[in-house]
């Protein structure tokens, strides 16, 4: 019913995903529990997590998802754990591959509609972002994935030492 899902797989995920608080999920007669509760009535319309979750008539018993990540450096970010996406799958992430985290200065920010764009010295195209850092934020951490730039992962106040994270 889960799969173990790592960086390579990351491409199927449906974000948003909720992060869950144990494994012990169960599916019976159309309805996902987990541990004791409810988590999905996949018995009601609808393709999406959230629309069959309005819609049960066992809304009494829904385990509330708390912590939402929309991306997948928020991901990467938490220790391994049990997700369910917006599709209703529940997945195990796991890190699997060491990456170089690197500092580089915030070169501008070109604000759009619903989003921005964020360009840093010494890379030659914009990284994606909901919205633009805070004051005094004039360096972002960039994941390389085999040496090349990949995942936008903080921001910084100070230039930082170059390290590894395991996603």
């Amino acid at each position: 019913m889960s799969i173990v899902v790592s960086f390579r797989a990351a491409k199927n995920i449906k974000f948003p995903v909720y992060k869950l608080p144990s494994d012990d999920w169960w599916l019976q007669d159309g309805l996902l529990f987990l541990d004791g509760m409810l988590l999905d009535d996949r018995n009601m319309p609808g393709e999406r997590l959230g629309i069959r979750r309005i819609q049960t008539p066992f809304s009494s018993t829904l385990m509330p998802l708390k912590h939402q990540i929309d991306t997948l450096s928020g991901i990467v970010k938490q220790k391994s754990g049990c997700y369910i996406d917006s599709l209703g799958r529940t997945f195990i992430y796991e890190k699997t591959l060491m990456c170089k985290l690197s500092y580089y200065k915030i070169k501008k920010i070109e604000r759009k509609d619903v989003a921005s764009l964020l360009w840093v010295r010494g890379i030659n195209f914009p990284f994606t972002i909901p919205r633009p850092p805070e004051s005094g934020m004039i360096w972002a951490g960039i994941l390389h994935f085999h040496g090349l730039p990949w995942i936008l992962y903080e921001y910084s106040e100070t230039k930082l030492k170059d390290t590894r994270r395991k996603v």
